[in-house]
């Protein structure tokens, strides 16, 4: 279906049309259509580089005219689109305000802060996002500042009509889709997430040895009775927020026609696109939004953590128990915020929903740093030397659009393909979500990610955190990105240390 689906899809941006109307649109976005010319001109633009003696143009602003200056500071993430409009600029302090609010439980003399919970992972999206960054895995003593949670799933349930290659998987029928550790008074939590570490060393070829620490998850104190033996768990570190109006503003047809599923070119990797059903436009759409791409748009992502993590209703998913399911009766039976008359009878309304949605959209990604120094130009040939390249692809020229200039016709710098990959046994959580199995996860972005320390106060990588450095990241790979790995282990250390310059520098 892919590569098929591929060509089909890119055949508007070469300004030919198709004989049938594409499987996978955009349908989210208010599109202008490439001409011709451009799409030769962008072709030219995406090449790989030739050569790596100076940084190539534009690559100092990984955002486009939406790139915002560097900050060595916890606000380094936090800076609006620098090609905002004026009359832009309201909306993402509103939704800023409302990223940041702290909620409260039913009865409340605050009506417009109600509604938290009954059961519920975080008081804000802020929690969760410290910063707008990277979310904090438990480190011993800093336990009270962690921002993680468990997904959670059982075999069986329909697919999707229309999606080719799902995983038959549904929530837990006690425990629902996510473990909510905290509840409102009166009610038990669910649990909490429990994590047991081994160290594994693994040794480099110039004999420098690096321990890697795998984990090991748990639930203890389910508080809704004994958990199913056929419980899939799978740990989730809330990611950075930063440009994801313009990865959600990338042409589908240029993240599919990347797919190679049955690895037809023998080059080991086969990325696949996951294919979510959008609740907002109700047809199939390519997942781009979550450590396994689950969600298709910034704003159905920001609806699904008002309910999945807060227990908060919204036009998309209007529930105001969240994720309480029927065998938990006091939980569906607590007060909600739900009132006749006040934010459209919801606890959070469409308008504050949108507002948060571009809030979002239009976090800006910081400048690049160093990127002319010859360690970090080093860096960057090692890197695609070893093809590391292959899946996080350095660049992208996003869609012509109407009504967002923050995202309109951006060359962008987010190092990622957005596809599902087999990264191997060691990082498995073998729980299938979608079309993904439970190898497969979505490359993330790396536009940033040398910031992590400034904005998120650690250097935790990786779905679940478990990786203390991007050297111990880089060593977890495995499946289709092991040829990767073993490359690095075999590495001299200056270039290896090179290597991380250069992602530093992101």
């Amino acid at each position: 279906m892919a590569l098929a689906l591929a060509a089909l899809l890119v055949a508007p941006a070469l300004g030919q049309v198709p004989d049938a109307a594409p499987l996978l649109d955009d349908r989210h976005l208010d599109v202008v259509a490439r001409t011709r010319a451009e799409a030769e001109r962008i072709r030219a633009i995406l090449a790989p580089p030739a050569r790596f003696d100076a940084p190539e143009p534009f690559e100092d602003r990984p955002a486009g005219a939406a790139t915002v200056r560097a900050r060595d500071t916890a606000d380094a993430f936090s800076q609006s689109s620098a090609n905002m409009p004026f009359a832009h600029e309201m909306d993402f302090k509103l939704g800023n305000a409302l990223f940041r609010k702290t909620w409260v439980a039913s009865p409340a003399s605050t009506l417009a802060s109600d509604g938290l919970g009954p059961l519920y992972n975080a008081r804000a999206c802020q929690d969760c996002h410290v910063k707008d960054g990277r979310g904090h895995p438990p480190s011993g003593a800093d336990d009270a500042r962690v921002s993680m949670f468990l997904r959670l799933s059982v075999p069986g349930g329909p697919a999707p009509a229309g999606i080719s290659g799902w995983h038959a998987t549904r929530p837990d029928p006690v425990y629902g889709a996510q473990l909510q550790d905290f509840a409102t008074f009166g009610l038990a939590p669910e649990g909490q997430m429990q994590i047991t570490w081994t160290e594994r060393p693994v040794l480099l070829a110039d004999g420098t040895v690096i321990r890697l620490r795998q984990p090991d998850y748990a639930i203890a104190d389910p508080g809704y009775g004994p958990l199913s033996p056929h419980l899939m768990m799978s740990p989730r570190v809330a990611p950075q927020m930063i440009g994801l109006g313009l990865l959600e503003a990338i042409p589908a047809a240029d993240i599919l026609a990347a797919e190679d599923p049955a690895d037809a070119d023998g080059d080991g990797i086969s990325g696949r696109a996951q294919i979510v059903m959008s609740r907002v436009h109700g047809v199939p759409m390519l997942g781009r939004f979550g450590h396994k791409a689950g969600n298709a748009t910034v704003l159905e992502q920001s609806a699904e953590a008002f309910s999945g993590d807060m227990g908060l209703s919204t036009p998309l998913l209007p529930s105001p128990q969240g994720e309480c399911s029927p065998s938990q009766a006091a939980c569906r039976d607590a007060p909600h915020g739900q009132e006749p008359g006040i934010r459209d009878g919801l606890e959070v309304d469409a308008l504050s929903l949108d507002l948060v949605a571009h809030y979002a959209r239009n976090l800006g990604v910081p400048a690049r740093r160093n990127l002319d120094e010859p360690q970090v130009l080093r860096g960057k040939a090692v890197f695609h030397d070893l093809g590391c390249a292959d899946c996080h692809r350095p660049k992208y020229v996003t869609h012509r659009l109407h009504d967002q200039p923050e995202q309109s016709f951006q060359l962008i710098w987010p190092y990622t393909d957005l596809l599902l990959h087999d990264m191997g046994p060691d990082l498995a959580d073998n729980r299938p979500d979608g079309r993904a199995d439970g190898r497969e996860w979505r490359t993330p972005p790396l536009w940033g990610i040398g910031l992590t320390q400034a904005v998120s106060g650690h250097t935790q990588f990786l779905h679940d955190g478990r990786a203390r450095s991007l050297l111990e990241a880089v060593l977890w790979h495995g499946g289709e990105a092991a040829p990767a790995r073993d490359g690095v282990v075999a590495l001299p250390a200056d270039d290896r240390d090179a290597l991380i310059a250069f992602l530093e520098s992101l």
